[in-house]
């Protein structure tokens, strides 16, 4: 019988931490976060991490393990959430993985394989190089040439992953991206149930332009300058971040203070419009439209323990 594992996503702001407290709360769940920045500590305000009140009680996973100058990538991931995972089925709950990292979570839930992967340092270094040089455009150029599905996944800032398609291509001759296409066909270890939450378009991007504000408000550029107090800097993976490299330009004295919220703000609203790319193209998954609930939580969750039931996940 295959252990049971719930999955909560959707674009960034679109409420999914307030849902997944409800949730987990009615099924005696333990959350793993599934995103790429609340696993640092010091890194709070931009990364909209949860905070110890909102938690109601509920055992979170993979938050504040990280120190801003360690990696994380989804290898790392893999390996802390199946530990995770197995703390929670020791225990008789359920995990529920929740975040919006949908390369974190695809990797999780097919159990794709990158031990197998082989490495070039020497060409790495290069890119590594290339990059430093002539900047994230560039390589992300040479990308669209190798391997375009790829470079469409991949956000040009995201330096680490164009490296690794590249190297990836420059090693085997294959494109990475049908490499993890043929993963993903993998059936997956768990039984599942994964859920899209998602909001009109025009709702979403004011909940995100709201959140900026707030970000700001909240003393997001103070959070900056502690890091930088700490010795981070805009090469570290963590400052690579939305809102981290931005408010980085302005202490920098690169733009204004206005700038860099509107841009925190554009590059937001790009980064959820790739999310929901991402999860349309993912199997078996269940979208949950807030306007269709009428905004009401209490019904989105009867919605979803129904499906839960359905899948045999719960009784």
């Amino acid at each position: 019988m295959k252990q049971p594992l719930i999955i909560l996503t959707g674009p960034t702001a679109v409420g999914k931490t307030e849902l997944s407290i409800q949730l987990a709360s009615r099924l005696q769940g333990s959350i793993i976060s599934a995103d790429s920045m609340q696993v640092y500590r010091h890194m709070d305000i931009g990364s909209a991490k949860i905070t110890t009140e909102e938690m109601r009680g509920i055992s979170h996973y993979l938050i504040d393990i990280l120190e801003p100058d360690e990696d994380f990538h989804v290898v790392k991931f893999q390996e802390y959430a199946k530990r995770s995972m197995d703390e929670i089925y020791a225990s008789g709950r359920i995990p529920i993985l929740v975040g919006g990292t949908g390369f974190y979570i695809q990797a999780l839930l097919y159990d794709i394989d990158f031990t197998n992967q082989q490495e070039d340092l020497a060409y790495r270094a290069w890119l590594e190089q290339e990059a430093a040089e002539k900047g994230a455009h560039f390589l992300h150029q040479m990308l669209i040439k190798a391997d375009p599905r790829a470079a469409a996944e991949i956000h040009e800032n995201n330096v680490k992953r164009t490296i690794r398609a590249l190297e990836f291509h420059h090693l085997s001759g294959q494109k990475i991206s049908e490499h993890n296409a043929k993963e993903r066909q993998k059936e997956s270890p768990y039984r599942f149930a994964y859920f899209v939450l998602n909001d009109d378009r025009d709702k979403l991007y004011q909940r995100i332009n709201s959140r900026v504000d707030q970000m700001m408000e909240h003393g997001l550029v103070e959070e900056v300058r502690h890091l930088q107090q700490l010795g981070c800097d805009r090469h570290m993976v963590s400052m690579q971040g939305l809102g981290y490299k931005e408010v980085l330009d302005y202490l920098d004295g690169d733009c204004t203070l206005e700038e860099a919220a509107y841009r925190i703000k554009r590059d937001t609203r790009h980064f959820a419009k790739r999310q929901l790319t991402w999860f349309r193209r993912e199997r078996e998954v269940t979208w949950i439209q807030k306007q269709e609930f009428s905004y009401d939580n209490e019904k989105i969750l009867a919605h979803m323990e129904k499906i839960l039931t359905e899948k045999g996940i719960i009784k």
